[in-house]
This record gives structure tokens, sequence and C-alpha cells, in this order.
């Protein structure tokens, strides 16, 4: 996929000049150093780290072992990306918002970067799909509740990111994009935002998405290519094709024996759809240097736009696929990444695409997997 600069250019407003206009008086809130000064500068970009859903953004959710934790740390890991769920917010809901402080600052004392993620549920992603006021309202007031919280948080640790995979067109996000950043700008003069773009959050995406016009931002995009092979036997929608794709390998071309041989199977059963899918999606190579030449096209729209970038999610289903393929995949995408100076957050912990068994023990951490996250090579 190919980036070209847009031509677009917002006018930027600095840290000092949003300081100015909040009157400083949300710095009075804070209770926590943060670190850096009013003066513009370029934000840091969080690395070396990995996301952690259903805990903050469930009222069951499972918190991880404090064993858990620190080994991750000890063992390389510099960030967290921590879902929560907007439907779980409002001012009235204490409880919520303190169980959320309370999370943050334990990973924060640890030693942690984190991207404190709005992670739509079911229902406010329907809502921005088919009732756009209505969900837009509630990502506000979502934001409107949290935003206090973030405030009392320290800057140097604490990112928060505006809307997870914006179920909407470029057209419609743009505008509720920087709705919600100002809305927590409001009381967070100091934090770096983090946004991505709708509704995929791909590089391709973008493309033609302006930056915000604030110089103390970082753009995220996802990383899943290709999905025949990252996500193959997903099980959470069997009508998909890529639930019924299989043991497919990495690196690979259309003409590697496993993808012809599987291809050759699927249209024998009647499968086009799937066999269409790995046709078309290993019409381009499955190797290093396609990956290499997309974070190439990211780093460019970065430095062009003048804008930071990170990977806040990239992974590899654990459900069928073989452990060399996968750790071959999950090294050359971080290896990509950091070779074009670009952060990233692993998606996720312990789940399907995870790399330890359960966040409540410090046994089964797979090695290979973590080699290729962290490793030097």
């Amino acid at each position: 996929m190919r980036l070209t600069n847009s031509g677009y250019r917002t006018a930027t407003i600095t840290r000092r000049r949003v300081l100015t206009l909040a009157g400083g008086s949300a710095l009075t809130a804070l209770s926590l150093p943060l670190s850096g000064s009013a003066q513009a500068a370029e934000p840091a970009v969080p690395s070396r780290g990995f996301n952690l859903p259903d805990w903050l953004d469930r009222k069951d959710g499972i918190a991880p072992s404090e064993a858990v934790l620190e080994k991750l740390r000890q063992t390389g890991f510099e960030s967290v990306r921590l879902p929560v769920n907007g439907d779980l917010i409002s001012a009235g809901d204490t409880a919520a918002l303190h169980r959320i402080r309370d999370g943050v600052m334990n990973l924060v004392g640890r030693g942690f970067a984190v991207i404190v993620d709005m992670h739509p549920s079911a229902s406010l992603h329907t809502a921005l799909r088919d009732d756009f006021d209505a969900g837009a309202e509630r990502a506000a007031r979502a934001w409107t509740a949290l935003r206090d919280v973030i405030a009392d948080l320290p800057a140097s640790s604490v990112y928060p990111e505006l809307l997870n995979e914006p179920p909407l067109e470029r057209g419609a996000w743009i505008p509720l994009r920087d709705r919600l950043a100002e809305t927590v700008r409001d009381r967070c003069p100091l934090h770096t935002l983090v946004w991505g773009p709708a509704p995929y959050q791909g590089i391709w995406e973008l493309n033609d998405t302006p930056p915000l016009a604030d110089d103390n931002q970082i753009a995220a995009i996802h990383f899943y290519a290709p999905m025949a092979f990252t996500h193959q036997c997903q099980t959470w929608d069997t009508s998909s094709p890529l639930a019924r794709i299989a043991n497919l390998p990495f690196p690979a071309t259309k003409d590697t024996p496993r993808i012809r041989e599987f291809i050759e199977e699927l249209r024998a059963a009647g499968d086009e759809q799937a066999a269409t899918l790995i046709e078309e999606q290993s019409s381009t190579p499955w190797t290093e240097a396609a990956i290499a030449a997309e974070f190439a096209g990211l780093a460019h729209w970065s430095k062009t736009q003048g804008c930071p970038v990170m990977m806040n999610e990239f992974g590899v289903l654990n459900f069928c696929v073989d452990a060399e393929s996968r750790t071959f995949w999950v090294r050359a995408v971080r290896q990509a990444a950091e070779a074009h100076g670009i952060g990233w957050t692993y998606w996720e912990l312990d789940q399907g695409f995870g790399f330890i068994g359960s966040r409540l023990s410090t046994e089964g951490f797979d090695r290979s997997m973590i080699a290729a996250l962290i490793g030097d090579g």
C-alpha cells in the first residue's frame, strides 16, 4: 500500500497555549508529578508493550496478579494498553472511576507507561454506526467523566486514547475525534493524546487523515496483515471464511505448496469464499520485505505530517498456527516497527493472541513469543 502526503496541514496548538486557554486550572487538580514542561516537545511514544483487555472494560473483569505484572516488567515489557468501556463510565459512578484509577496507578507504580483506551462496547459501536449523534454524545460523556481521572495521573506515563477502531467513515470520525480531543484536553493540558484512523486503524487509512491540531499527539495504527494468516481458525464469527482457514505458514507466497494445496482443498469442498480470500491475500508475498515496506510507508506519513506514530495492536491467533510461523511474523513486524522508530503494543496478553497462559500465574510464559517480542534480534 502506498501512502502519499495529503497536503493538509492544520493550525498547531501548543501545550503552552492550551495552558493559557485553560487558565492553568487543571494543574491544581494534579496530585502526581508531570514530566517535562508546557514547552512543545516531541511526545515520548510508548513501546515494548501488550494489551490487557477483560479487566477494566468489564464489570467482572480479572486483574492480573502482582507476580505476573512484576515478571512482565522484569522481562522487559514497558507499556500496557488498557481498554476501558465507556458504557461503564459515568460521572456518578465513582466506584468504576476509582477502579480505573487504581488499576492505572498500579501499573504506573510498576514502571509501565499506560494507554487508557476507550474501547467501544458492542452497544456503543452500534450506536455510532446507526445513530451517530447519540453515539457521539455517549462517547463525549464517557470522556467527560474519565478525563478527571486522567488529569490526576502523571502525563509522563498515562496516555488517553480517544476511541478504538471508530466504526465510522472518515468524514464523520474526524469532527468527533476533534471533539473528543477537546473534551480530554480541557482537563489534561499536558497528556499526549492517542488517536487512530477510521474504521480499522489500518496504515492505508492514514492516507487522507490529517493529524489533530495539537502538537502533543500520537497516531496509532493496527497491523494484522495478511489476515488469512493472523486470524486463521478465528472463533467469534463462524460465518467468516477466516474460521475455515487453518495451518497456513509464514513466510509464504502464492506458490508455497501448503498455500496452493489448501486453496485446492477448499475449492474441492465448495468453499470458494475462503479459497478466494487466500488467493487474493497471497498475491502479495508474505515476507519480511513486504512487512518492512508497510512500515516504511507509515514512517513517511509520520515525517510528512509531523506526527509521531505507533502500532498499538498486532498479533497472531494461536488456535491452529505452527509456533515457528507465528514467531517469525511477530518478530518481523516488531523489527520493522522498531527499524522505523515506531512504538508498539502487542494484542494481547493471555487470550487467543496471547503469549502467556494466564494473567494469574507466572507459569506458562511462551519463551519463543517473548523472544520474538523483546529479543534484540
